[in-house]
């Protein structure tokens, strides 16, 4: 569990001569789990068993030791990898090979960090051969992350050599349930280093509805103030309907032009609607845009604390690409989804709260699972005893909650090398699409208006200023929108799988297409057909988001396929059949 590297995950792989110090965190083997190493039985010969199935007979330790007490393995790693076996060459038809082959080694001479992050190449050819056996591109990992194979076979031999009951009882099946339970709270606390003493998690359905627990127990009041980021999902701006029920102002932060905030403007908007005692206020702050590739730099969160608002993190979009820690950026709660960082399993989300905040809130209702004692005809009800069950209502998905665990665990393993693989690849992107000219009128093909990289990454563990998705539109020679609907509709075609629209956040979508005077003319009972009727075009843009198991070839796909859109005869011959599939 946790940050570290773990002994079932494939650590970076190593230039020549290279060495380096891993720490393997070793748990014992509660719930019949398999695990390279066990507590017992930590040695050279385990160790170098495990590198060379990994890296190949060249890899070797030098140091092995063992510390029981913390469950923590130390071993020092030298490889001596063959020449020209750094990286694999990326896969292409036939027609195609050369010319990728020459982009990708010149993509390699302006980042070469990028060679440092070759085992999500082997990652890619192992637990994702499901993208290139059927030719697909998949860039919306915004919307969803792609699970390992790997996950799902651990996941289903478990399932397949255990009994699970409902954790409500007090059989053994239900006790093996109530343990996976347990052990996933505590793996998810310590992924981001929540100290257990004050943090809890309550398992969700997703981040959603995570976020709506705080908001219909929050106690808002009148002159309570809710602040939010105009850039925020639309979960996010759903609070502000139990706020405005209690009597409670909803301020908002406005965005840039690229989204996010300006951290000097969002520090005066905190300070002039500062809390006043009694009334509570709540900072609802997204860590990182789900359309405008924006971050907000969480010392923001903790300026808010400092004058005494009560802090909640949207980390939904943030949690998937990078490290952080809640020990050094405490908030009061946090909402995420799983199945956004590691695919698998969907239907799971979790609320990591501060038990002190926890016992400010006031549930509405409550339902099976949440009471111990309900007078019925009556008014009496006892909470159950323990914090997160008087928020999980009903039966937890005990079935699978243990493939949070393993997901975790094999997630934390890439979090430090893939910010070096995923900002190359978006930088690259990026440059390529900004270059492209329809044939016609040498116009752009796109406008792209979501954040960049400021800066090329160099390091293992260092981290992005942003996220790594592209927002864009796409143009005709004329330089009028090509509606989203046909660009998906082409991509998908060339079996691309991306996303179009405003992505659940309108409030980011306004800002980056210049719409916030026309947002402002909204009218109560208007329709998303009204409002496009309006404008004059569909509303939103496209998204391109790289995660886990993004490549080069990839990238060039994407690529190609914006090349076609600059080409007047193979758009037009994309648009007959998009009329066509229409009208049919």
């Amino acid at each position: 569990m946790g940050n570290g590297p773990s002994s079932c995950i494939p650590l970076p792989d190593l230039k020549q001569d290279a060495k380096v110090n891993v720490q393997v965190h070793v748990t014992p083997n509660k719930t019949k789990r398999r695990s390279f190493f066990s507590n017992n039985n930590v040695s050279c010969t385990s160790v170098n068993s495990y590198l060379n199935a990994r890296y190949g007979e060249s890899a070797r330790t030098s140091n092995v030791t063992a510390t029981t007490s913390s469950r923590v393995v130390s071993f020092e790693v030298s490889c001596e990898p063959k020449p020209g076996k750094l990286l694999p060459r990326p896969s292409a038809s036939s027609g195609d090979g050369d010319q990728v082959a020459k982009m990708f080694h010149a993509f390699l001479q302006e980042y070469p960090g990028y060679q440092l992050t070759s085992s999500l190449d082997t990652l890619r050819r192992t637990d994702y051969k499901r993208l290139d056996e059927t030719n697909e591109v998949y860039v919306d990992y915004m919307g969803g992350a792609l699970y390992p194979e790997k996950l799902l076979r651990a996941h289903t031999d478990f399932l397949a050599k255990n009994v699970f009951g409902n954790t409500h009882s007090v059989s053994n099946s239900s006790k093996l349930s109530l343990q996976c339970a347990d052990e996933t709270r505590t793996a998810v606390l310590s992924h981001f280093k929540a100290p257990a003493a004050e943090y809890t998690v309550i398992f969700t359905a997703n981040a959603s509805t995570a976020i709506k627990l705080v908001a219909e127990s929050y106690q808002f009041s009148r002159g309570s103030t809710l602040v939010i980021g105009e850039d925020s999902h639309n979960s996010v701006h759903g609070i502000r309907m139990f706020g405005r029920r209690m009597g409670a102002t909803t301020v908002y932060i406005p965005s840039t032009p690229q989204g996010g905030v300006d951290h000097t403007m969002a520090k005066d908007t905190l300070l002039k609607s500062r809390p006043r005692p009694p009334a509570p206020c709540l900072f609802t702050m997204t860590g990182q845009s789900n359309i405008t590739n924006s971050k907000t730099p969480l010392s923001l969160i903790q300026y808010a604390s400092s004058i005494g608002y009560d802090t909640l993190l949207d980390a939904a979009a943030l949690a998937p690409t990078s490290i952080f820690s809640l020990e050094d950026s405490v908030v009061d709660a946090m909402a995420i989804s799983f199945y956004k960082m590691f695919g698998f399993p969907t239907g799971v989300g979790a609320l990591v709260v501060k038990k002190t905040f926890l016992r400010k809130l006031k549930r509405p209702w409550f339902a099976g699972g949440t009471v111990d004692i309900v007078q019925v005809p009556g008014e009496i009800v006892t909470f159950a005893h323990q914090l997160h069950e008087q928020f999980e209502d009903g039966t937890i998905n005990y079935l699978s909650l243990s493939a949070i665990t393993e997901g975790l665990k094999f997630l934390s393993g890439y979090l430090p090398i893939l910010p070096l693989r995923l900002t190359p690849l978006l930088q690259y992107l990026w440059s390529s699409l900004s270059g492209l000219r329809h044939d016609t009128t040498g116009a752009p093909v796109v406008r792209i208006m979501s954040r960049p990289p400021s800066c090329k990454l160099q390091r293992v563990g260092e981290q992005s200023d942003v996220g790594f998705l592209l927002a864009l539109i796409f143009l005709d020679p004329t330089g009028k929108m090509i509606p989203n609907s046909f660009v998906e509709y082409a991509a998908s075609t060339q079996n691309i799988s991306l996303r179009t629209g405003c992505m659940c956040n309108t409030g980011g979508a306004a800002a980056m297409l210049g719409m916030t005077k026309e947002m402002q003319q909204l009218y109560h009972g208007v329709s998303l057909e009204d409002f496009e009727a309006k404008l004059g075009h569909e509303l939103g843009v496209v998204r391109l988001s790289l995660g886990l198991s993004s490549n080069f070839h990839d990238i060039w796909r994407v690529i190609q396929f914006a090349t076609s859109m600059g080409k007047e005869q193979s758009r037009q011959r994309m648009w007959s059949q998009w009329v066509g599939s229409r009208n049919g």
